[in-house]
């Protein structure tokens, strides 16, 4: 017997993000998810060797990538719509809830209460690091938006950021303050201070320096 759970998860490259704003770079669900499982891990690493956490970074980053899977079957529902009154709001976390059925029954039944885990997300503890990492990630879309001379996202990067300032998560503020000015950096900025902060000459990867290939 065969089972179809990973095709499907193959297929969220297909489902876009935005879909009622223009993008300079289209960004579909399998990358975003890609970037909130970088984030999460890092927000739960800096959650447990700064503040105490005894999380694990690995379910974290797990749960991150599962986090928008129910999508495949869903599609992204622009946020306006989703959060306009909480009768919508309900309703399609109930649809959200059946897609995640669906893709579980596409699973060898033995495979299934681990994955129902990374799809469904009851830890709390996790649950508010991938909601920071998903947050986050939104923003840092804005940004490069912005970057890219976009104006589309203006008002979504005002919201967003002021909605990350009023998460309560210590290693939000940590990651925000250390990490968060060097997306504003272009890449030859980010490889200058590079260099100043380790004191060596870094490979320059757009000219194939030091002998590489570009």
């Amino acid at each position: 017997m065969s089972y179809n759970f990973f095709p499907m998860i193959a297929r969220m490259k297909y489902i876009t993000r935005w879909g009622l704003m223009r993008n300079t770079n289209p960004e579909n669900i399998q990358e975003h998810s890609h970037m909130v499982a970088v984030l999460a891990h890092a927000l739960a690493v800096i959650h447990n060797e700064k503040f105490g956490g005894q999380v694990d970074a690995g379910a974290v980053a797990v749960a991150a990538l599962y986090h928008d899977a129910s999508e495949i079957l869903t599609g992204d529902l622009p946020t306006p719509i989703k959060y306009d009154n909480p009768d919508i709001q309900g309703a399609y976390k109930s649809v959200e809830a059946m897609a995640e059925r669906r893709l579980l029954s596409m699973l060898p039944e033995e495979f299934r209460p681990t994955y129902e885990e990374a799809l469904t997300i009851p830890d709390p503890e996790v649950r508010a690091l991938v909601k920071a990492a998903d947050k986050l990630s939104a923003y840092l879309k804005c940004v490069e938006e912005r970057k890219a001379g976009n104006v589309e996202f203006r008002s979504a990067e005002e919201q967003t950021y002021a909605a990350l300032r009023e998460n309560p998560l210590p290693a939000l503020d940590y990651f925000m303050e250390r990490f968060l000015p060097g997306f504003q950096l272009t890449l030859d900025e980010l490889q200058k201070s590079g260099e100043e902060l380790s004191g060596q000459t870094k490979m320059d990867l757009t000219s194939g320096k030091d002998g590489m290939t570009p």
